[in-house]
C-alpha cells in the first residue's frame, strides 16, 4: 500500500515540475537580457538589484581590500588618492573638545548649522552651530556644513539654502555645504510620501543657490537614496558624500565622502559620532 502511494506521488510530481521548468524557460525568453542591455548587479542595502549605470557618473574606483580597519578608523591603501580623516557633528555631539579631536588625527568637520523641524517646518539653527565653526577652525580643521532638510518643495529648499547662508554669515569654509534630506521616522513627518522627482528637484535648487553664493555645493545620501530617490545624474558638478557604515563602501559610482561609521568614537567627544573618509585626487592635491 504504502508502495503504491509514493508511485502516485512521484506520477504526479514530474508534470507539475515540468510545467514549472517550461514556464521559467518561457520567463527567461521574454525578459530582456539584463546582462546584454548594459545593467549590472548592485546591492542597495536591502538586497541585490539591477541598474543601468549612469554615464553622467564615474564608477567608484575602490575595492574592498584597499581598505583596512585601524583601532576606532578604517585607513585606505588606494595610491591614486589622498585621504583624510573626519566627523561630522551636531548639538547631540554637545561640548566638544577640538584640539583633542584634531590631536588625535582628525582632519575636518562637517558642521551641522541648521534644521527644518519634522512636524511643523520652523527653520532653526544649531544650537553648537557657532561653537563648533570656531572650534574647528581654531585648531586647522578643514570646515564644511550640512543642512538637515525636511523641504517638500523647491520653494522650500532655496529657502533652507537662503537659511543656512544666513547662518553661515559669508565666513570662509574648506568644503561644501550638504543638502541632508531625510525621510523622517515620525509617522507623521512632513518628508514621508515624497516623490524622488520632487526631492532631486529640491536638492538641485539647494545647491544652485549656495553656489550662486561662491561656496561649493554637496548632497548627502544612503545607498537606498542613491538608487531609488536620488537622479543623481544630475549632481555631476556637485561632492557627493555617501552614508554607509561598513568595512568598505560598496556604491557603485565614485563619491568624494564616504561616511563609514555612526557610532564612532573621536577623542574630544563624549558621544557616539560619525566618522568619515574624504577622498582626493592627488593631482589635485596641494603641496
Amino acid at each position: 500500500m504504502s508502495g503504491s502511494k509514493k508511485k502516485n506521488w512521484r506520477c504526479w510530481l514530474w508534470p507539475v515540475l515540468l510545467v514549472l521548468l517550461g514556464a521559467l524557460a518561457a520567463f527567461e525568453l521574454l525578459r530582456p537580457d539584463l546582462r546584454q542591455s548594459g545593467a549590472v548587479p548592485v546591492n542597495d542595502g536591502s538586497g541585490t538589484i539591477w541598474i543601468e549605470p549612469d554615464p553622467n557618473l564615474p564608477r567608484s574606483p575602490f575595492k574592498s581590500g584597499d581598505f583596512a580597519r585601524q583601532d576606532n578608523a578604517i585607513t585606505c591603501t588606494d595610491s591614486g588618492y589622498a585621504v583624510y580623516q573626519g566627523v561630522d557633528v551636531s548639538t547631540w555631539q554637545e561640548n566638544i573638545r577640538w584640539q583633542e579631536v584634531a590631536d588625535s588625527g582628525i582632519d575636518f568637520a562637517v558642521i551641522r548649522c541648521g534644521f527644518r523641524r519634522t512636524l511643523t517646518g520652523k527653520l532653526e539653527q544649531d544650537n553648537c552651530f557657532e561653537n563648533n565653526y570656531a572650534g574647528a577652525g581654531e585648531v586647522g580643521l578643514r570646515r564644511g556644513l550640512y543642512f538637515y532638510s525636511q523641504a517638500v518643495s523647491v520653494e522650500e529648499a532655496e529657502e533652507e539654502a537662503a537659511y543656512a547662508l544666513e547662518l553661515l554669515g559669508g565666513r570662509a569654509l574648506e568644503l561644501p555645504i550638504f543638502f541632508d534630506w531625510e525621510v523622517s521616522a515620525n509617522p507623521e513627518g512632513r518628508s514621508n510620501g515624497v516623490r524622488g522627482e520632487t526631492v532631486t528637484a529640491c536638492a538641485a535648487a539647494f545647491c544652485r543657490v549656495i553656489e550662486a553664493a561662491g561656496y561649493q555645493s554637496g548632497i548627502y545620501f544612503n545607498l537606498q537614496m542613491g538608487y531609488h530617490t536620488y537622479d543623481l545624474g544630475q549632481f555631476s558638478a556637485q561632492t557627493l558624500w555617501l552614508a554607509e557604515p561598513g568595512e568598505h563602501p560598496t556604491f557603485y559610482y565614485e563619491t568624494a565622502l564616504w561616511q563609514y561609521d555612526h557610532h564612532g568614537t573621536v577623542a574630544g567627544i563624549d558621544t557616539e559620532a560619525d566618522r568619515n573618509l574624504l577622498f582626493e585626487k592627488t593631482e589635485h592635491v596641494k603641496n
